[in-house]
């Protein structure tokens, strides 16, 4: 299965992280550095699923989840939220605001695949 994924993540160490493990996957990586630029590289691709940050500037995981969810076009793309945050509020409402699924950092690259594959299933 090969799936086109946008990464959002304010941390270029992070992109080129997840750049590598989705590559090795034999997937496609596009890559934000945070909501706003996320929403601009969006324009442009058909992204199978979209893996994003939720702390970053410029616009947040939240802020970028609902403009994502709030175009017609957009709105069936399952959303994988990658953080070092895992409080259980914190959860509720990236699903409340749209997101599909929740993944905490470090992430293990093997998962991060197989979780991928799932939700874009």
């Amino acid at each position: 299965m090969s799936l086109e994924v946008l990464a959002v993540d304010d941390s270029r160490t992070m992109r080129d992280m997840l750049n590598l493990a989705l590559s090795s996957a034999g997937f496609t990586a596009h890559l934000a550095e945070d909501g706003v630029h996320g929403l601009e590289v969006l324009e442009d691709i058909e992204p199978d699923v979209i893996i994003t940050d939720i702390n970053m500037p410029r616009m947040d995981g939240f802020g970028f989840i609902d403009a994502v969810r709030s175009e017609e076009k957009w709105s069936r793309i399952p959303i994988l939220v990658l953080t070092t945050e895992s409080a259980d509020e914190l959860k509720a409402k990236a699903r409340a605001a749209g997101a599909t699924g929740w993944i905490v950092k470090p992430f293990d690259p093997a998962k991060l695949v197989k979780a991928l594959q799932m939700v874009a299933g």
